[in-house]
């Protein structure tokens, strides 16, 4: 991997991982948090909500140039205008990126102008959005007809499932510390039953989905591991399943202690961390291995 690929990768990760988390948190504030709990959360989380937003104007602004300079075999690409072009113009990766640029735009308006009371949904619509830029490059893409149409469908309903489990868990952080205070007490805990409910179909989904994009790009399980991509792969699934295990271990040990001993909201802050640190190895891991070849 040279330079200019090392340095995409690095942009796509902190891209993807911003986005996944804006969109998380965003769709379960605005659907799962009751009303008088639900600005109160959304300001509590604004550093995570503007570091995801810089994060993904800033991709949005390098991806096309060092893309560039990968297509045109040199830094100096970079800042070339008919490089530039023919890359925006004549490539799925240049499709991907105008995209995610004009969402970018858009999601930036949305959480920056627009009146209060409009942010919020359209955080999630747009961020929606900027994931949808994801499946429009990769592997998906080297497929025709009603393939390429059911392997993007799949890595759409991938990464918005996955989005919205571990960007929920920003939000679930600063609810946690609400189960302290009487008078968000109730409406913290009505918040958290109601991920717990639609976390399971959104873990579910998650594995199913990745499942099927497994059997779509490989044929099968990635058993192969002399191939770096079926390496990198497998390492995922691995984290993955450690998320899961925690999860479990949160939902079914942790929460049903929760107003029996203090030492269960510490741990289940803990697990929380934990998932959302296992998330970020996740997407740079997936940010690796989607520039290498699945097979032989």
């Amino acid at each position: 991997m040279n330079e200019p690929e090392a340095a995409l990768v690095a942009i796509r990760f902190a891209g993807n991982l911003a986005a996944l988390l804006l969109w998380g948190a965003s769709c379960f504030v605005s659907l799962l948090v009751p009303a008088p709990l639900r600005d109160r959360v959304w300001e509590e989380i604004r550093i995570w909500r503007f570091g995801s937003l810089l994060t993904i104007a800033a991709a949005a602004l390098l991806a096309l140039p060092v893309s560039a300079a990968i297509v045109g075999g040199r830094w100096l690409d970079a800042a070339d205008p008919s490089v530039l072009a023919a890359v925006a113009l004549e490539t799925s990766a240049g499709t991907a990126w105008l995209w995610q640029a004009a969402s970018a735009f858009f999601l930036l308006v949305a959480s920056l102008v627009l009146p209060a009371k409009l942010r919020l949904p359209l955080t999630a619509l747009f961020s929606a959005g900027l994931l949808l830029s994801l499946t429009l490059t990769g592997h998906a893409v080297m497929k025709a007809g009603a393939a390429l149409v059911l392997h993007q469908a799949n890595d759409l309903l991938h990464v918005l499932a996955g989005g919205f489990w571990i960007g929920a868990l920003v939000p679930v952080l600063a609810l946690l510390r609400h189960l302290a205070t009487p008078e968000t007490h109730d409406g913290a805990r009505v918040a958290l039953s109601r991920f717990s409910l639609v976390g399971h179909g959104a873990v579910a989904l998650v594995l199913a989905s990745g499942l099927v994009n497994t059997v779509l790009i490989l044929g099968g399980l990635p058993t192969d591991w002399s191939i770096p991509y079926q390496r990198l792969l497998s390492a995922k699934i691995v984290v993955v399943v450690m998320m899961i295990a925690a999860a479990l271990f949160n939902r079914y040990y942790l929460v049903p202690r929760l107003g029996r001993s203090g030492s269960a909201a510490r741990a289940l802050t803990a697990g929380t961390i934990f998932e959302l640190v296992g998330a970020t190895v996740v997407v740079g891991l997936v940010a690796w291995f989607g520039t290498l070849d699945p097979l032989p």
